[in-house]
């Protein structure tokens, strides 16, 4: 990656940033998800009920696979926007380099 490619804004570092705060997101779901299942099963056990049990059991996976996946999803977003843009920057080249 040479300097000048990124004064110009002809490379996006970006898309790096985007994949490390993608694994940086699902950390934080997997330990949410975590705290909601523990803290369902210890509030089950202080209060004597099976409902905060069971909304633990179900609550806890599903933050889980529901925080993965919004995550996911947005950055996928996001690197296609930055795909389009390194798309366009090649058209440009391209055309540039033609005429």
């Amino acid at each position: 990656m040479k300097f000048r490619s990124l004064v110009d804004f002809d490379k996006m570092i970006t898309p790096v940033l985007i994949k490390i705060l993608f694994y940086i997101s699902m950390a934080v779901a997997i330990i949410g998800g975590v705290v909601v299942f523990f803290g369902g099963i210890i509030r089950a056990f202080q209060e004597g009920s099976i409902g905060p049990a069971l909304g633990g059991i179900i609550g806890g996976p599903l933050v889980i696979i529901l925080g993965i996946l919004i995550a996911r999803v947005y950055s996928e977003l996001m690197i296609v926007v930055f795909q389009i843009h390194q798309n366009l920057v090649a058209i440009k080249n391209k055309l540039v380099d033609g005429q």
